[in-house]
Parts: C-alpha cells; structure tokens; sequence
C-alpha cells in the first residue's frame, strides 16, 4: 500500500509541477490573450485567472508532497521489516530489521534529495502567505526562485533508482524451478530430470514424493535457465518537467534582456487619497491588458521592489 500511494502522489506531482510553471510564463500569456488566434471570451478570462491557477497547483504539490512523504516513511519501514535475503540487489536497507528508518531516508539520493525539497517547499509555501508579500516583498520574490532549486533536486530525487524491474521474465519466469539454488539450499532434484541437469544433481527425490508447487505449473515444471536480473525504472519526471522548465528559463532570459533597456520618467503627479501617478517611456513597449511592472528604487531599499499594475 506504502507504494501504491507514493506512486500515484509521485505522478500527481510530476503533473502539477509540470502546469505550475505554464501560468507564470506571463510574456506568452499576454501574447496569447492579444493575439486574435483567442478569439473566445470566455478562454482569454480563463488565461486572466492564471494567478489563481498557479497557486491551485501550488496548494495542490504541498498537500501531495505531504501524502508522498508519509507514504515513503512506511517504504522505509517495510524495506527494513523486509529484507529480502534471496534477490539482494532488491534491497533498500542493508540488513533484515534494520531500525533506523531516518538512515535510510538520508543515506539514499531520494531520501537525502527528498529531504532538502521538502524544507524548500516549506519556505517557498510560508513565505507565499498574504503578510509576508505585504510586509517584505522581497522575502517572497527571492525565496520563490528558489524552485530552480527544487527543480534540479527534483531530477536527482528519481535517479535514486529505489523501485527496480526483473529484465528477463523469460529465462527466468517467477516461481521457476532453480536447479543451482536448490541444491545450494541441500534440496534435491527429481529423478526425472537428473539426466537433464547430471551436474547439479546428488541424490534423486523418493518416486512417491511429489515435486511441490510453485514449481509445477499447468502439469509441468518451468526451469529458470539463469539468475533473475534486475534494472531501475526509468525516470518519468523528464518528460513531465523539462518542456516547461525549458519554456520559462527562455521567457526569463527574453525578460532579463528587455529589463535592460532604458525608461524615461516623464511626469510624477501627486493625486488625494495618497495616490501618485508615475508617467513612463519605454521604446519599442505597448503596455497590453493584465500588465504589470516591477519598481524597484535604490535610494530608498537596496532589495526591496514592489509590482504595480500598468493602467494605460
């Protein structure tokens, strides 16, 4: 059960960390959105709620990172509770009973990986809150980027290669009948195979014994030619996570670049009720509906800036 739902967690992670990434390619929205290829009013309302989207699928990987983490814990316990002496390449812990479960959720590269995304998440969450966005802006711009952090740990975290499948079902089918380790185990072989296998044989099974399952399936016996082999799964978060991360490092860069052209302050006009009105110049710039800017101003905070929405 432990990996039933750290599997299904696993794949609703992968999902929601692959769409959380798409609402904050804000460039490739307001394209979209000015673009006549939306003509539907109702879908350019829908891109209008990309911000309510990102954080859906942001509530939605804290809850199931919490699911996903418990149900390793009892991964954890079971590999030690567990431990399969007959197929040791299937081991996670290293011996039968082995008690410290926080060991073996260190020492792995899951475990280990999985630990620092789990504080990363913490901070990413808290500092997403309400006060600290109004309080500190800062705290949250800086402590948000650090999902780069969580995305390459992310990669390294399914690399651990914890979850393995046999490779070779058919030489060796499970609940074969294995003549070298039976004998190893001081079993013996039937006599009708003695001829079959006059190496691995010593002393033949009484005629009146017959040969007990799982070795005789549909009225006759299934020999393993060779020793099971094993192999870790493929990584699947590739696929999910690569096409967005790759599309938003490229609206990053396409945005760092056209930072860097200059804006003419033409006018500061000062309305009631404490409202300032800020006129700007910018080449090669029209301001399209759900824009916003980022002002930042050394004199007064070296790091603070604060986003304002563009009205005209």
């Amino acid at each position: 059960l432990g990996l039933c739902v750290s599997r299904a967690s696993a794949s609703v992670l992968n999902l929601n960390c692959c769409l959380v990434l798409l609402p904050m390619c804000r460039v490739l929205l307001a394209f979209l959105r000015g673009s006549q290829k939306v003509a539907s009013r109702k879908t350019r309302r829908l891109l209008d709620k990309s911000k309510t989207f990102h954080v859906t699928c942001g509530v939605t990987i804290c809850i199931f990172s919490v699911l996903h983490v418990a149900a390793h814990l009892v991964n954890a316990l079971n590999f030690s509770e567990n431990y399969n002496e007959d197929f040791l390449s299937l081991n996670a812990a290293n011996y039968r009973g082995e008690s410290n479960v926080s060991y073996l959720m260190s020492v792995l590269v899951p475990g280990l990986t999985g630990v620092i995304m789990v504080l990363v998440l913490f901070l990413m969450c808290t500092a997403s809150t309400y006060a600290i966005r109004v309080s500190n802006y800062d705290i949250f711009w800086y402590t948000h980027n650090l999902f780069f952090v969580f995305y390459m740990l992310l990669m390294l975290h399914v690399s651990g290669g914890v979850l393995k499948y046999q490779t070779n079902l058919e030489e060796h089918p499970p609940g074969c009948f294995n003549p070298n380790k039976t004998l190893r185990e001081n079993m013996t072989v039937p006599k009708a195979f003695e001829e079959s296998f006059p190496d691995y044989t010593t002393e033949p099974f009484p005629e009146d014994l017959s040969v007990p399952e799982p070795f005789v399936q549909n009225n006759f016996m299934r020999i393993c030619s060779e020793e099971p082999k094993f192999q870790s799964h493929f990584p699947e978060t590739w696929f999910w996570i690569s096409g967005p991360l790759c599309l938003y490092c490229v609206e990053r860069l396409y945005r760092y670049i056209r930072s860097n052209k200059p804006v003419t302050i033409t006018s500061v006009i000062s309305h009631p009720s404490n409202v300032l009105e800020v006129r700007m110049i910018k080449d090669d710039f029209k301001a399209r509906p759900g824009q916003y800017v980022i002002l930042h101003c050394p004199r007064v905070s070296a790091l603070e800036s604060h986003p304002f929405t563009l009205t005209m």
